[in-house]
């Protein structure tokens, strides 16, 4: 068989959609597309999961909605747990004191899970429902057109050209994609070099655990006694004058020696990586049939763990939208609202981890402000306002008419619910079929099924009672848990059509 009639040939082209970056964004994706029956192809250029000390913090939102996508399990909500919020201590700027709370119908507020594990799981989970995966493929140059866009891989068999109706670089910092289909963007530059390593500290009791500020700079350590650890320095001296240099032990062991002002010893490395201040943010998170998620469309300082929720987070709210958009059920500009829901969220997370970091400037003339925001975090309406907006808890996207309930566009907390024949069920466990969900809450709802009954092949539409009445009695959710529509709002059906088109 010659090389230009391989079967594989025909299977690269016509792809709906092609994802260039198999982390825990792009799989995650992969996985959401094929659950919607999507055909969908990943192309990696790690031939495997690559085992890394990078993120490990689930935030509130991410873990509230992965639960409702079936990735982490939960039990049905009880009515007792509405009135017992949980919550768990983190820190911001470097300073403890913040706390972040989640409803007790929750999953938790914070859940640690590896970024390999999480890959992991979500690429099993897309080749499960019948994504296709290649591994050990570079995307190298993309070019768009009307209707598709071309894709250049170079893999183990040489270059290979691939066709699809959607691009979505998942492709990280340094995307090619977003380089190749010419997105603009907005920039930062770096004020501050960092260093990590994971290595084995062979006098453990003299490194302080977590995060410490000294005159001459920062580290943070996750001090393990009994094996490798976490330690990374930085350095508010200036960015680094190679990036690209790599860091050695001789290098990490000096740097975190100067800002701990005595000797850290270190030795058996397993792991080390360079990172700065530098933030970029796409102006738009899409160009025509490309799309930007993660880290290919936002970059930031990493502190408070936001970014992998961030990436996530876009991955949800992509997936549906790009489904329908294939499947011939999006209202108009459907994915225009990709761009105008994330963007500001990609902003929200640049903006406050720049303002953590000027906070964390060794500068003793930042002190005094320091002091104060120590006592503002005793607030609790300050304290609720941070772990809100750390927690992406405080995301709400914008209304798409601006004359519709004053709940649109916010996030629908897991609720208890009886179901008309007495089945105890949430919230949670009704949107696990991934689709747009009506809830009818009050005998007075039922007309509002048949106004919906023209979007039943969209629309999956149960009758359940809450535990206490809710300000509506109907409410429209989004697949990924946003309210589109209540009952005190405009009509139904002019919401159904903007959102998933004309009835059938």
């Amino acid at each position: 068989m010659t090389e230009q009639h391989r079967p594989e040939d025909r299977a690269d082209h016509d792809i709906p959609v092609l994802i260039a970056g198999g982390g825990p964004v792009g799989m995650l994706l992969a996985a959401e597309l094929a659950h919607h029956g999507v055909q969908v192809t990943v192309l990696e250029t790690n031939p495997v999961t690559v085992d890394q000390p990078k993120a490990g913090t689930l935030h509130a939102r991410t873990v509230q909605q992965l639960a409702r996508r079936r990735y982490l399990t939960t039990r049905v909500a009880h009515p007792d747990q509405l009135a017992r919020p949980v919550a768990d201590h983190f820190h911001f700027a470097g300073m403890s004191g913040l706390t972040i709370s989640a409803p007790g119908t929750e999953a938790g507020p914070i859940v640690g899970r590896s970024q390999a594990d999480l890959e992991r799981d979500f690429e099993a989970r897309a080749r499960e429902r019948g994504a296709t995966v290649l591994r050990g493929h570079r995307v190298t140059d993309v070019r768009q057109g009307p209707d598709s866009v071309e894709v250049f891989a170079e893999g183990p068999d040489g270059v290979r050209e691939f066709t699809a109706r959607y691009l979505v670089g998942a492709d990280g910092a340094r995307s090619t994609v977003r380089e190749r289909a010419g997105f603009r963007a907005t920039t930062h530059p770096a004020t501050v070099s960092a260093l990590l390593g994971l290595v084995r500290l062979t006098e453990p009791a003299a490194v302080p655990s977590g995060w410490n500020r000294t005159p001459r700079g920062w580290t943070v350590a996750g001090v393990n006694p009994y094996g490798h650890s976490r330690f990374i320095t930085i350095d508010f001296r200036g960015p680094h004058p190679d990036r690209h240099t790599d860091l050695t032990l001789d290098e990490l062991r000096a740097e975190g020696s100067r800002i701990l002002g005595r000797d850290v010893p270190m030795a058996d490395p397993l792991f080390f990586s360079r990172f700065s201040d530098y933030a970029r943010l796409v102006d738009d998170y899409r160009e025509g049939r490309v799309l930007l998620a993660g880290d290919a469309a936002h970059v930031h300082f990493p502190v408070g763990g936001q970014g992998l929720n961030l990436g996530l987070q876009d991955a949800v709210n992509l997936a549906w939208k790009l489904a329908h958009v294939l499947a011939g059920t999006a209202g108009k500009d459907l994915l225009d609202t990709y761009d105008a829901e994330r963007r500001p969220a990609g902003q929200r997370v640049i903006d406050n981890t720049r303002a953590q970091l000027a906070l964390m400037r060794p500068d003793p003339g930042l002190d005094p402000l320091r002091g104060l925001f120590t006592e503002l975090l005793g607030l609790k309406e300050v304290n609720e306002h941070l772990g809100s907006m750390v927690s992406a808890q405080d995301t709400v996207c914008p209304p798409r008419t601006g004359r519709g309930s004053d709940w649109e566009g916010q996030f629908m907390p897991n609720l208890p619910l009886t179901a008309a024949d007495g089945t105890k069920t949430d919230v949670t466990g009704l949107l696990g079929q991934g689709r747009p969900l009506l809830l009818l809450l009050s005998d007075e709802a039922a007309p509002y099924a048949g106004q919906a009954a023209g979007w039943a092949h969209v629309v999956h539409t149960v009758t359940a009672a809450p535990p206490r009445p809710l300000p509506w009695e109907a409410v429209l959710l989004r697949p990924d848990g946003y309210i589109a529509w209540a009952s005190d709002g405009g009509a139904l059906e002019g919401t159904l059509r903007q959102w998933f088109g004309e009835p059938r």
